[in-house]
């Protein structure tokens, strides 16, 4: 038997929140300067101007992007209760947060827009509250605070050029991916290492 009812058409929250994950796959592979509200437009099989007509522009657009990715990096730390396991579970909460390409890759091409009166201002308060989580729930040192938020950005960097798919290609890359990339750190490789 089938069904001859319509399909229900979306509500403008939904619309809106398959624009916001079609644009964080699309800024997260072309950046902001290399990304247009068509290209969003399509990922998300809509018009271009029904974008504009939700978001404005495309600098408010990638704000919304970026602060979306933003909030739920600083979620995941705050979710993590304070005391002895909250260092270990910090950084599981990092690990599950660059285990997502898109995520990672829309907060770099944020703080490379640093100097955006906007987004610079969100992504120093990203920093912050990492930084300031870390070191009131796992009860860290001003220093070891600073080493994990500094982990994290090297981290950020690595995997962002993709340096442990290509660490064979140079020595030295090969040898900055061991010294500083758990394996499992590596989307998708934690299970796999666990068993060996």
């Amino acid at each position: 038997m089938s069904s001859d009812a319509p399909a229900r058409r979306m509500t403008r929250d939904e619309r809106r929140e398959q624009i916001l994950d079609a644009a964080t796959a699309v800024f997260a592979e072309g950046g902001y300067a290399g990304t247009s509200t068509d290209q969003v437009a399509r990922a998300a099989h809509v018009s271009q101007p029904y974008v504009v007509r939700l978001f404005g522009t495309k600098e408010e657009l990638f704000r919304e992007v970026f602060d979306r990715v933003a909030s739920e990096i600083v979620a995941r730390f705050e979710a993590v209760p304070p005391g002895p396991d909250a260092k270990a579970a910090m950084g599981e909460a990092y690990t599950r947060l660059i285990a997502d390409p898109d995520q990672l890759r829309v907060l770099m091409h944020g703080f490379v827009l640093g100097a955006d009166p906007v987004l610079g201002t969100r992504a120093r308060a990203v920093l912050a509250q990492a930084f300031d989580l870390y070191r009131t729930r796992a009860g860290a040192s001003d220093e070891e605070a600073r080493d994990f938020v500094a982990r994290g950005m090297l981290l950020n960097t690595l995997f962002a050029v993709e340096a442990p798919s290509h660490a064979d290609d140079d020595p030295a890359l090969a040898l900055l991916v061991r010294c500083t990339v758990d394996p499992t750190d590596l989307p998708g490789r934690a299970a796999t290492e666990g068993n060996r």
